[in-house]
């Protein structure tokens, strides 16, 4: 049997800081929005990634 191959990442750290700045840009454009507070976590959380 051949050994099983290990799992690639989906995003590369790039893709975590643009993903990053869009969130930020969403927030900045949504203050409002009831689900705000859930995109400022998402931001928190993407920062440690990249």
């Amino acid at each position: 049997m051949s050994q099983p191959t290990a799992a690639r990442p989906v995003f590369s750290t790039e893709d975590f800081r643009l993903i990053r700045k869009a969130v930020a840009e969403y927030i900045r454009e949504h203050q409002d929005d009831q689900d705000a507070p859930k995109f400022v976590n998402l931001h928190h959380r993407l920062g440690r990634f990249g």
